[in-house]
């Protein structure tokens, strides 16, 4: 395969997760999404020892950007090391959190099109004053149509391309709900890897976490202020939490008049901050009762109930999620749950042929490619200069530096006050060198027009938009190029790089 991996390490280091007690309250089993090739996992996770490893996301139309894929295939690489290491069976579970409601950070999708240009395709768009409704009561709507038939368009004609295309097309459907087609199609791509993808806005998982919702209820004024004490601390280390806590809000979520919304305390019950519907604490538990579909845990307490619902040992975060995991430590002991190690997920870049022929070309690193500013166009054109062209810039540069210092120095013996004045002139003069070194190169990228836009295409494709592949390129163009292998070499690539930190642990 004409494709290598490289590793982007994120900042938390690792470490190696404790086991816990295993086991799974049977009525959630029919909350993990069916698809070819989970039944081996399902059997597994019904014996009473397993363990699992969690990751998950958000729904994003077409999957969303890649570090989708690479946090469900670290989970893959952490559970069968834990699997080895404790010699019980651990299982790679995918949390789908339909029940977010940032329609804005799912409805869209980036790739690159057949002229080597990133492409963005959104659905459309919701209106500020909008109810937030969760995604999995987001419809996709008819707009995926003309998105599905660019994406076909820009495809890879390949024998992979086709059953990209209906996969996709089988499950993004105007019909489907958002979260709904995210999770099949995660589900049907990762089953083989042995990769269970949860479903928590299923109704047996509502049910079953009603109880830490209410818990979180009836204690959010100590968890307000513990929160906010932690909040303090971390800040005080420098560490930026990323999440506002102090104000009175609980941690739980209720669906009403404005969507999903945040639940405040308000004595004697509780308010929603959008729609400012007042619930008394006998209302908020018959509805727990009756309708506990209408609740859900805020960012800081999905990871708890994640713990309390699944015997989770490990969550792979990326580097926001850290910062909050961080912050949400305090939730844990309020509530009674058992903590699962927060640990990064794998991070990196997939680097095709396309762009290691442009850096063997020009002898460029991939990092010099990616350097902001266009830097290796202008040092590639650069090199085109003649030589005593490059010569005369060298020696302008070096007099300038040389003689003005002289001078410099100079004018600071006969008269101090003349000293600045000087420098102002060394300066005038190298910007001056640098202006006429720019007007050489900026001409010759004119003529040398195919070489910068080689290098450009081959920057979108590690870089898109100046920003991390990963969180740019959705994976259906990549798999349409190489098929099922992306995968399995991927997989390989996250396991090496978890077995060598954590081995390296001892």
């Amino acid at each position: 395969m004409t494709l290598r991996f490289v590793t982007t390490p994120l900042p938390t280091p690792l470490c190696w997760p404790e086991p816990r007690a295993g086991g799974i309250n049977p009525s959630l089993l029919a909350a993990f999404i069916a698809a070819d090739g989970t039944d081996g996992a399902l059997d597994r996770l019904k014996d009473p020892s397993t363990l699992v490893v969690t990751t998950g996301q958000q729904p994003g139309l077409l999957t969303g950007p890649l570090y989708t894929i690479h946090k469900a295939l670290s989970a893959v690489a952490l559970a069968r090391i834990g699997e080895a290491r404790w010699n019980r069976p651990v299982v790679p579970v995918f949390w789908a959190a339909g029940g977010d409601h940032d329609f804005a950070e799912g409805n869209h999708a980036s790739w690159i099109g057949a002229d080597g240009a990133t492409v963005t395709m959104t659905l459309r768009e919701r209106a500020p004053d909008a109810p937030l409704t969760p995604l999995y009561r987001e419809p996709v709507g008819p707009e995926i149509l003309p998105v599905l038939d660019r994406l076909a368009l820009d495809l890879a004609q390949t024998e992979f391309g086709e059953q990209v295309l209906q996969l996709f097309r089988r499950w993004y459907t105007p019909e489907a709900n958002l979260a709904d087609s995210c999770a099949h199609v995660i589900a049907e791509l990762l089953a083989p890897f042995g990769v269970l993808v949860f479903d928590a806005t299923h109704p047996a998982v509502k049910r079953a976490q009603m109880p830490h919702l209410l818990r979180a209820l009836e204690r959010s004024e100590r968890l307000d202020r513990v929160l906010a004490e932690r909040h303090a601390r971390l800040s005080a280390e420098g560490r930026d939490p990323g999440v506002t806590v102090g104000d009175g809000a609980t941690l739980v979520m209720f669906e009403g008049l404005q969507g999903r919304d945040r639940l405040v305390a308000r004595s004697p019950g509780f308010q929603s901050r959008r729609s400012q519907e007042q619930l008394s604490l006998a209302e908020v538990e018959r509805f727990a009762a009756q309708e506990p579909g209408r609740f859900s845990p805020n960012v800081l307490l999905r990871p708890a109930i994640e713990s309390a619902l699944l015997p989770t040992v490990a969550y792979l975060a990326g580097p926001g999620e850290m910062r909050y995991l961080a912050l949400a430590e305090a939730v844990y002991p309020i509530l009674d749950i058992p903590r699962q190690k927060p640990l990064p997920r794998w991070s990196g870049i997939m680097v095709d042929a396309r762009v290691d022929r442009v850096l063997e070309k020009y002898k460029a690193t991939l990092e010099e490619l990616m350097e902001p500013g266009q830097r290796l166009e202008a040092r590639v054109v650069r090199d085109q200069l003649p030589a005593e062209a490059r010569q005369a810039l060298e020696g302008l540069r070096a007099a300038i530096a040389t003689g003005y210092e002289v001078l410099a120095r100079t004018a600071a013996a006969i008269d101090p006050t003349i000293e600045k004045p000087i420098r102002n002139l060394a300066n005038q003069a190298a910007t001056g060198m640098q202006d006429a070194e720019k007007k050489l190169v900026n001409h010759l990228k004119k003529r040398q027009e195919v070489e910068t836009q080689q290098i450009g295409r081959a920057r979108e494709l590690v870089s898109p938009l100046g920003r991390p592949q990963e969180r740019v390129h959705t994976l259906a163009p990549w798999l349409a190029r190489y098929g099922p292998s992306l995968l399995l070499e991927l997989e390989t690539t996250i396991e090496g790089w978890y077995r060598a930190g954590l081995e390296a642990l001892g």
